[in-house]
This record gives structure tokens, sequence and C-alpha cells, in this order.
């Protein structure tokens, strides 16, 4: 198994922040956002890591994966205009086997490992599902249908009558032969951004499995979002909070 860590996108929405930090290096809790990713992915069965980037930022990434076994690779974009999205960015990478992907922005308190472990008593690939318990939140995030069994069978991004409150978070566990059919989603001309849409795409062809997971869990794509997972993680490492985010 390896794992790919998605962190190619512009951070639009925390601008003047992410104008010359990536938003995948920012400090949460004293330390960059995505140390905290690799330590889970480090309690896996994956040989290898990877991390996709744009042509912007790839030298940041490089310095930070200097003491690190974390492959970088540059996609070669410079805006968000003419990023590839996060399924293009799978592809371009083209890793041939089973795959972990965690996007770069996507904090959580439970163990990749554990997850690993459920994928692999089912046969098929898996999403992580969070339940954040209320309709009109809801909305803003893609919403997962599942069976008696925990397998997808619907997929809907941002709702306006959400028909659960499981949401689907940006990791994902996928079978090799299953990753490789996003050559065959994106050359149907399906959408190459938010990596839920190939899960809702995958589901209707292959197994996928939801994997519940309870904690806390930021998808830090503001920048309330991300003063709250800083002060999580500030609490966890006995620092003290702030009622402004500050990179320094």
């Amino acid at each position: 198994m390896k794992a790919l860590i998605l962190a190619a996108g512009y951070a639009t929405r925390l601008r003047p922040l992410t104008d010359s930090i990536p938003k995948q290096l920012l400090p949460v809790g004293g330390r960059p956002m995505v140390d905290w990713i690799l330590d889970g992915i480090e309690e896996t069965s994956a040989d290898e890591v990877h991390l996709v980037t744009n042509a912007r930022f790839a030298d940041d990434f490089e310095r930070w994966a200097q003491d690190k076994d974390v492959r970088i690779h540059n996609d070669g974009t410079t805006s968000n205009e003419d990023r590839l999205g996060a399924i293009g960015d799978i592809r371009f990478v083209g890793l041939d086997d089973d795959l972990l992907v965690v996007a770069g922005d996507n904090l959580f308190d439970y163990s990749l490992a554990a997850y690993e472990d459920y994928w692999r008593e089912r046969d098929g690939s898996c999403v992580a599902v969070f339940d954040v318990g209320d309709r009109e939140l809801a909305k803003r995030y893609g919403i997962v249908e599942v069976d008696a069994e925990d397998r997808v069978v619907g997929f809907v991004e941002k709702p306006e009558n959400p028909p659960t409150t499981l949401c689907a978070t940006a990791t994902y566990l996928y079978e090799r032969d299953h990753l490789r059919l996003v050559e065959r989603y994106l050359e149907e001309g399906n959408p190459p951004d938010q990596p839920g849409n190939y899960v809702a795409w995958l589901h209707k062809r292959e197994p996928v499995y939801a994997y519940r997971f309870a904690g806390q869990w930021y998808d830090i794509g503001d920048a309330k979002q991300l003063v709250e997972a800083d002060n999580r993680m500030r609490r966890r490492r006995g620092l003290p909070e702030r009622s402004e985010y500050s990179p320094s």
C-alpha cells in the first residue's frame, strides 16, 4: 500500500496567509498541519508516502521533506485557474497500488491504522465518514447514504435536503483495481476536482464502504476553522490558546 497527501490547492479563502505559505504547512498546535497527517500515515502499513503540490509551493514542501521519507510531486500548476484538481492530481502522480489518500488540510483524531484494518476486512474501497448530527450543517458537505452493512449506496455534494448527516471526509482507501478507474472517470469528462466526486461515481460501479469514526474532525477551509483546529492541537500539546491565528 502507498499513501498520497493532497496538497496542490491554493486555499484562496485563507488569503493573505496562503499567498506565501501553503495551507498544509501553516502551523497548527505549533507544528505544520501536514505533520499531524504524516504521524497517522506512519502508523499504517504504507511503504511509501507521496505528496503532490503545485509549482508555486513545491520548493517549500521540498524543504519540509528534507528530514522525512516523503516524495514530493510538483504538478506544474501555478494558480487556482490552471489547477489539476484533486482527482487530476491522483492521476498525475500515477501510483499503481492500493492507495491511502488524505487531503493535507484534513485533521482528525481517529487512527489511520484502525481505518486500514476496517478496509482490509472488506472487499472494496472505503471513505471515512463523520456524522455531523445536523441537517443544516450537512448541506455544506458531501453526504453519504449507506445500507445495513455500511456499503455506500448514495453520495451527493452539498444537498439542499440532505438524506442523512453522514459527511464524507477527504480520507480514502482505494483498491488498486479501483484506483485504475480514475483514468476512465476523467476520460468520461467528469469533474477533476473535489475528491468525493470520484466516490460518487465509483460506488455505482464497485463496492465502496463507509468507515464511521468519532472524535474531532476539522476540514480547514476558512479562518474560523483554522483557529479552532489550532487551539484544539495547542490544548493537546499543553500550549496556551489564542483568540486570533498567527503563523508565528
